[in-house]
């Protein structure tokens, strides 16, 4: 579970709500079931209507990806990809074959396995970039219908107001309830700005954080198939790949395991041929 969503979340709503006590106000005056139901109802029609039924009936599971921790940690990657080149380069190519029922990346190990299928490299990369192209679009799909409801939910609250503050002026010779009448007016506005500013907006900025890391990690992944597929010294395999890691970590294991890793690459290419 992803513990920075729910407290950043908790953060949020409690920082609004605590302000308002502090201001000396009350929580119930923040509630207008009447708005709520205009805003939120509002927002999601409009947002189907601009995105579709379909996309929007898989809200839910978009909700519980935001829930869904998934470690993006490319040095193991690269590690795996360097082992991997080590054994291709002793054993060969078909080697790699008994290592792919043990890797978990299904993108991984579909362009291993076209690689031991003997495909050519051109086809290889032309299949793994159309599969990243794909998913790319695929999760596009989820944060835009989240980006769509937040610019649309504060223009919801607006119209929201506006009915109020009409429903306000039909009604002023009741001058002792006309402040209460005004207030109760501009929650709409409120639950508008609230709601795209701490739950749309964040969630879809969350989504599409989350695609842009997948993608680094399956063009991590494509690099270094295709380097294995070329037959590069496993050196030259963690070079090409040094370049999705912060420059800091490239600094620290240059600094650190230098050494060690020239000497296991010295070792895989003399074995290898």
């Amino acid at each position: 579970m992803d513990i920075g969503t729910i407290a950043g979340l908790g953060l949020a709503i409690g920082a609004i709500l605590g302000s308002t006590l502090m201001e000396g106000g009350s929580l119930s005056a923040l509630i207008s079931p009447s708005a709520l139901v205009l805003v939120i109802g509002g927002t999601i029609g409009v947002t189907i209507i601009s995105n579709g039924l379909k996309e929007c009936l898989g809200l839910p599971k978009l909700l519980a990806q935001t829930l869904r921790s998934r470690a993006y940690d490319p040095q193991s990657t690269i590690d795996r990809l360097v082992q991997l080149a080590q054994k291709a380069r002793r054993e060969g190519l078909l080697s790699l074959e008994s290592e792919i029922a043990d890797i978990d990346d299904q993108f991984l190990a579909r362009g291993l396995q076209m690689v031991v299928d003997g495909s050519d490299i051109e086809a290889v990369r032309s299949v793994l970039e159309t599969d990243i192209s794909f998913m790319e679009r695929r999760h596009s799909v989820g944060y835009t219908i989240f980006e769509t409801a937040g610019g649309y939910a504060p223009t919801m609250g607006i119209i929201g107001t506006v009915m109020g503050l009409i429903h306000v002026l039909t009604n002023l010779s009741n001058s002792s309830k006309l402040g209460a009448a005004i207030a109760a007016a501009f929650l709409a506005t409120f639950y508008g700005i609230f709601t795209a500013n701490v739950f749309w907006l964040p969630i879809g900025t969350q989504l599409k954080a989350k695609t842009q890391r997948e993608t680094d990690e399956r063009s991590l992944c494509l690099e270094g198939i295709l380097s294995i597929q070329s037959g590069d010294n496993p050196s030259t395999v963690r070079d090409k790949l040094a370049v999705f890691l912060p420059p800091s970590v490239v600094a620290k294991g240059a600094a650190g395991g230098e050494g060690g890793g020239e000497a296991a690459a010295a070792q895989a290419g003399s074995s290898g041929g």
